[in-house]
C-alpha cells in the first residue's frame, strides 16, 4: 500500500474513533483537531458515511451509527 493511502486510512480511522468517543462533532472541530482542510475532512466523512459508519442529521454535525465494527 502506498504511504499516502496508509496515512489516509489511519486518519479516517482516527476521525471515526474521535466521533465515537465525543458522541457528535462538527466538521469545524475535526478540521481544528486533526489539522486538515475542510475539504479533506469532508472527503474523509464521505468515506465514513458511504460505509454507514457516520451520519449527519444536522448540517455539519456528525455522529456514529449503530453499525458494529471491529477496530484493530
Amino acid at each position: 500500500m502506498k504511504p499516502s493511502t496508509d496515512r489516509m486510512l489511519t486518519r479516517i480511522k482516527s476521525i471515526y474513533l474521535y466521533i465515537r468517543k465525543r458522541g457528535s462533532v462538527s466538521t469545524r472541530e475535526l478540521v481544528e483537531e486533526f489539522g486538515i482542510t475542510e475539504r479533506t475532512a469532508q472527503r474523509d466523512l464521505n468515506v465514513l458515511e458511504y460505509n454507514n459508519l457516520v451520519v449527519s442529521h444536522e448540517r455539519g454535525v456528525w455522529t456514529t451509527t449503530n453499525r458494529k465494527i471491529k477496530v484493530s
